[in-house]
């Protein structure tokens, strides 16, 4: 994905930050008395009503806030809306505290373990065997970091393989089966976002041998799946709905695996176009003399051609992520 520089030059009169750990620990420390006090009794009504299931959607879309300000280079924005987002965090790990399952220091624990485990190089192999690394990995990586990125994925795949589903002895010990009743593709979770989920589904499925090529094979199933989903939608059949929904799936998932293969994510992919979209179409609100809906299909086609032509540099040169709001960025 194609982001603006973090600074617009050389010389950048803001100093760098610094983290001051004594700080930060009394805030965290800080942070979860408070949430510990509005679910505790006496807390606040609301917080304490509710439930992993009710906050999640709050999750999600904390998540695409912390996007949209990073996208807009909106840093003190980002602030607050990681603040947010770490708010989830502290709202699960108290309710599953107060259920007994798991507390706030758990969660830190995993994570520490997790950082030390993947990061050999730093904290050194002894350390991250402690940590329950299990991949023999050259920690000498001096500095590279595609070894980093090999390394990590090497320790992460250990980890998933601890994890995979077993096979299960047959009752008479001699050979194994195949336990049915889970599945490979268990690890990717069904709550991401869909295009999300295609490209780590596609990308799961590649391990074991489940994939096209390249891009190129994936071309003519791109005008299979569009042959099929134009079968069905020229039925004009509304009991023909489900089918048509099906196959529109499929010329996504399709698109997805493409962008996978081109090393592309689909999701910011997506999220770039529909940025695009906002600016076009705002363009041709300020270039038309009449609201929109009085024009034309010609006028209206042609008001977006001009919008096209009009942003096409600053798109092409990296301008789809603006430094500010879209409702305030010049084209």
């Amino acid at each position: 994905m194609d982001l603006p520089p973090e600074s617009s030059g050389a010389k950048d009169p803001t100093p760098p930050a610094t983290t001051d750990p004594a700080r930060a620990a009394a805030l965290f420390q800080q942070s979860v008395a408070i949430m510990a006090r509005l679910r505790a009794p006496g807390g606040c009504p609301w917080d304490r009503e509710q439930s992993f299931d009710s906050i999640r959607k709050y999750t999600l879309e904390e998540v695409y806030e912390v996007f949209d300000a990073i996208e807009r280079r909106d840093f003190a924005h980002l602030a607050e809306e990681l603040g947010d987002l770490l708010l989830q965090v502290l709202f699960y790990a108290e309710m599953a505290s107060n259920e007994g399952r798991f507390t706030i220091a758990d969660v830190l624990d995993h994570l520490n373990r997790k950082l030390v485990r993947r990061h050999p190089h730093v904290f050194g192999d002894e350390a991250s065997r402690e940590a329950g690394n299990k991949a023999n990995v050259n920690a000498a990586v001096e500095g590279s970091a595609a070894a980093v990125l090999r390394n990590w994925e090497e320790i992460k795949a250990a980890e998933e393989a601890a994890e995979e589903p077993a096979g299960k002895v047959d009752g008479d010990g001699s050979g194994v089966e195949w336990d049915q009743t889970a599945s490979r593709l268990d690890g990717v979770l069904r709550a991401l976002p869909a295009l999300a989920e295609a490209t780590k589904l596609g990308a799961k499925a590649q391990k074991f041998g489940f994939d096209w090529p390249s891009w190129r094979e994936l071309m003519p199933k791109l005008d299979e799946e569009t042959a099929e989903l134009k079968a069905e939608a020229e039925s004009d059949d509304p009991a023909r709905k489900p089918a048509v929904e099906a196959e529109l799936g499929d010329l996504l998932f399709t698109v997805v695996s493409l962008g996978r293969h081109l090393g592309v994510d689909a999701e910011m992919a997506l999220r770039n176009c529909n940025l695009r979209f906002r600016r076009r179409f705002a363009e041709m609100e300020r270039a038309s003399t009449r609201p929109l809906e009085e024009l034309s299909p010609p006028e209206l086609e042609a008001l977006w051609e001009e919008a096209k032509k009009k942003l096409k540099g600053g798109e092409a040169s990296g301008a789809a992520h603006p430094a500010q709001p879209p409702s305030q960025a010049q084209p």
